[in-house]
Order: C-alpha cells, then sequence, then structure tokens
C-alpha cells in the first residue's frame, strides 16, 4: 500500500454569465457528476464575484484539494478565473459542447467563453490552471478529462508538499548527479541536505533498536533466507532501514511527503558494511523513492512518476547497447529495430516486485575495487535480477547546468528476454531510441540516470511538465527531424 502520495478529491464548480441559462449550466454539470462517481459537485453555481468565497467554501468543506471549474455556457470571466487564483489546489478549466439542446435556449456558447477565460488567466497570472488538450465535450468527454487530470493533480499536490532528503555529498567526479536546487523551489519542493556522517551517527543510535528482529523477520521472508548466503547482514540492513524511515517522519517538518537522494560509494560500504541497494529497493516499493548517488532530480522523477502512475518506479542508468547476436534476435520477435534497444541497469535498487528473479547479491562493480581477491562481504546488499516484461515510460525533470529545468518523457517497454547480466536490469525498447539518445539526452545534456514508470504514464507527464511550463522533449518518430538533426543524412 503506497501512502506517501496524496489522495486527491476533486470538486466542480458550475459558472453561468448572467445573460445564459444557469439552467444549461447546472444541468450540464449534473450529468458530468453523475459519470463520475467520485466527484464531489457543488450545487453552489458561480455567476457573480460575490458567488466565489461561498463555492469555495463549500468544495474546502467537503475536502477537496484539486477543482473543476466547469463552464456550462459561456462563463463570466472574473469569477471563474477568481475561483482558480483563491484555490490553493490545481484547477482543471473544461468546457460543455453543444448537441444536448436546441440551439436557440439550449445554446451555451462555452467553445466561445473559454477562450476569454484563457486570456483572463494570463491577465491574472494564474498559476495553477490546468487546460486539457481537447478542453471541450459533451458529459462524457468531461468525465474523461477529470480521469485523466487526476494522476496530474495527485503530482502537483504531492511536490508542493514533498521534501527531498539527502545524504551526500555526490561521489567524486560524479557530475550527472549535480544538482542547482533553484529549481526545486521554483516548483515547491524543499530539500534537505546532510552529511554522510550524520546518517551513520543515527545508523549507530538504532544498534539496539527493538524492531531490528522482526524487521529481520520480514526480509527473511522476502529474499527466502533459508536459500540465500547473504541472510547474515539482514540485520544490519533492518538496522539502515529503520534508521531512514525514523529520519523521514523526524525530518519530515512541514511537508508530508518525503524522498531519498543518498550517497552509497565509495566510502559507504567501509563504514557500513553492506552496500544500501535492498533497503533502496524496499523503501521504494513502499512508496518511498531513493536517488541513488545523491542524485537529488532523480528522486524528484522518480516521486513524480509514482505520482502519475500510482505503482512503485526506479532509476536506472541509460547504461549499454545491446550485443548484435542478441539484439538482432530480440528485433525480430519485437518487431524493431536493434538500434530501439539498450539495456537499463543499477547496481540493486529496483524493488523485488518489479524483478523476475530477485535475489540479495553483491555489488560486482564495487567488488572488483574493494574486494578483488575475497569473497564479498562489505559489498554485499544489492537486490538483483532481470526486470520483468512490462510497458514503461522512461523520463527525467532536470535542472540545468543554469538551474533551468527540462524534461524528456519516452514511451517503451522492457521485452521479455534474458540479459545475462548482473545487477537490477532489463532489456529496453523505446521506439527511435538511437536518435533520441543522440538529439535529445546527448544534445540536450542530460544525465545518465533515468526514472522509469511501468505504465505508458507519457501522456500525464507531458501534461504535467506543461503545467509547470518545463520545456519537454520525446523521442520523433522517424519522418520528423530534431531541430539539430542533420538533414542531409
Amino acid at each position: 500500500m503506497i501512502s506517501n502520495i496524496p489522495e486527491v478529491k476533486v470538486g466542480i464548480i458550475a459558472v453561468s454569465r448572467r445573460n445564459f441559462p444557469i439552467t444549461l449550466s447546472e444541468r450540464r454539470r449534473h450529468a458530468v457528476a453523475e459519470l463520475t462517481p467520485y466527484l464531489y459537485e457543488s450545487l453552489i453555481t458561480v455567476g457573480k464575484e460575490e458567488d466565489v468565497p461561498k463555492a469555495l467554501d463549500d468544495v474546502r468543506s467537503h475536502g477537496c484539494n484539486a477543482l473543476v471549474v466547469f463552464l456550462g455556457n459561456f462563463g463570466p470571466e472574473t469569477p471563474e478565473t477568481l475561483l482558480a487564483a483563491r484555490f490553493d489546489g490545481p484547477v482543471m478549466f473544461a468546457a460543455a459542447a453543444e448537441g444536448d439542446g436546441d440551439l436557440i435556449q439550449g445554446r451555451g456558447d462555452a467553445f466561445c467563453g473559454l477562450l476569454n477565460c484563457s486570456y483572463n488567466i494570463g491577465l491574472r497570472n494564474i498559476k495553477n490552471a490546468y487546460i486539457p488538450e481537447i478542453p471541450v465535450g459533451d458529459s462524457r468527454a468531461v468525465s474523461k478529462m477529470i480521469d485523466e487530470f487526476i494522476p496530474i493533480a495527485r503530482a502537483v499536490i504531492g511536490l508542493k508538499h514533498l521534501k527531498i532528503i539527502s545524504f551526500g555529498p555526490r561521489p567524486r567526479d560524479f557530475f550527472a548527479c549535480n544538482a542547482p536546487i533553484k529549481g526545486l523551489y521554483d516548483i515547491g519542493v524543499e530539500i534537505e541536505e546532510n552529511s554522510e556522517l550524520d546518517l551513520y551517527v543515527s545508523y549507530q543510535n538504532h544498534a539496539d533498536d527493538k524492531r531490528i528482529a522482526d524487521l529481520t523477520k520480514e526480509m527473511e521472508k522476502e529474499i527466502d533466507a533459508d536459500k540465500n548466503p547473504y541472510r547474515e547482514i539482514l540485520p544490519r540492513l533492518a538496522q539502515y532501514e529503520l534508521t531512514l524511515r525514523d529520519w523521514a517522519e523526524e525530518h519530515k517538518g512541514i511537508k508530508k511527503y518525503v524522498t531519498y537522494a543518498n550517497k552509497c560509494w565509495p566510502a559507504f560500504c567501509h563504514v557500513f558494511e553492506f552496500e544500501p541497494c535492498y533497503v533502496n529497493s524496499r523503501l521504494s516499493e513502499s512508496g518511498i523513492p531513493v536517488g541513488c548517488e545523491c542524485d537529488i532530480y532523480g528522486a524528484l522523477s522518480e516521486y513524480i512518476g509514482l505520482c502519475t502512475s500510482g505503482k512503485p518506479v526506479t532509476l536506472l542508468d541509460i547504461n549499454n547497447t545491446v550485443p548484435p547476436d542478441k539484439a538482432d534476435k530480440i528485433a525480430l520477435k519485437e518487431q524493431c529495430k536493434p538500434t530501439d534497444l539498450f539495456m537499463g541497469f543499477h547496481c540493486g535498487n529496483t524493488p523485488c516486485s518489479l524483478l523476475r528473479n530477485p535475489h540479495l547479491s553483491y555489488h560486482i562493480i564495487q567488488k572488483r575495487e574493494f574486494e578483488p581477491n575475497t569473497e564479498p562481504r562489505i559489498t554485499r546488499g544489492t537486490m538483483a535480477g532481470d526486470i520483468k516484461a512490462s510497458d514503461v515510460t522512461i523520463y527525467r525533470l532536470q535542472a540545468d547546468a543554469y538551474g533551468k529545468l527540462h524534461a524528456y518523457v519516452a514511451e517503451g517497454a522492457v521485452v521479455d528476454f534474458p540479459t545475462d547480466s548482473y545487477g537490477s536490469i532489463g532489456i529496453f525498447r523505446i521506439p527511435e531510441m538511437e536518435r533520441f539518445y543522440r538529439y535529445v539526452l546527448l544534445a540536450r545534456q542530460f544525465p545518465h540516470h533515468t526514472a522509469v514508470a511501468f505504465s505508458h504514464t507519457g501522456d500525464a507527464l507531458y501534461e504535467l511538465f506543461k503545467y509547470y511550463r518545463i520545456p519537454t522533449e520525446f523521442n520523433h518518430p522517424s519522418f520528423e527531424r530534431y531541430d539539430d538533426e542533420n538533414p542531409f543524412r
């Protein structure tokens, strides 16, 4: 059960211009509400400024944290935009199409009214207004718009109440995790940066925690400890997990939700005598994503995907190409090009539920350096396995070197094909990945970490970034060139 994201309750308020029939707006609002059972329907129709506080008090008293302003007819520009200006949460504007009455007394002209509404939103510099891609429709279409608004609203509310807690600094020579934090404040996210020493002191203070034994038993069941040679490190991992969970509760401050961006190498395993990856995977499974290697914008991206998909996410390296013999077989099976494929990998942070053969293992890359000629000891603690076949969306929100936010989104799949490799890893198929890699990831200077949502959630992500006015790239089809793509090739 994921509890680290907000529950969205949407209210709908109809508006009516004084020289149009108010009954038309009310009837159309009720038709939408009948098709949207979770929607709170306010019976206060706003036609003048004095109606605004009464309508807002009504939806607030019913626990609404997201709002639909519905133009059942032309709508009054001032009151309808004041609703958004005075509502503390995301507001969607939608308008009624004609077709449910005659074109004399039953014509609402909301198609026209939404234009003036949009202009007024700009005049008032209203930041919390969301207009769907196709914002005018009949009751079924508007109900569908509201369904699609829910994950966007969940992310907006979540970000407003989010604190990212980091334990750093980032590893040496790891500029990919550089994080100009101004962009976080631009979207309302708080950041608390700490030292590894702070983390270690807190970890030591949990040494005699009475909860360790029960949490160790829970871990033993999850990894089938009787078959795992590394079960002896589970009490230390349980102690570490309790440290992070307690820190999150104690350091939320005025925020409601938390995500982590934690350093995990090179000194970590020497001091803690384990790798933290399995604990990171467990936290992510429960709705507290952990950005590896102190990747603050990776953690932010993971949390956004958690809100839009409603399911556990992960953070992976866009890591390596697929060998030709394997790529050719997959391309034939998947009816794609070999260049659409790549391997997404990280050391062992992905939730067990997303892995086909999850097993507690050791960090091969760190072992090469720190324990080259011995059995693994301090490098144990990763969660390894091939990622299950699934629809996926890879995406990232990032501040560039100048602190300006930009993003990318691309949909695809993890294919059902063995990787024959190590770590948390899968073979990804993203249409036109080769060009996307060159003209978005490289050309726009995105780092190697990508967040992964395990469904097609590109629509909600793109709309969310548009809500924040963040430039967003996507993978262009073969017939559509990027701005700087060589036209002579």
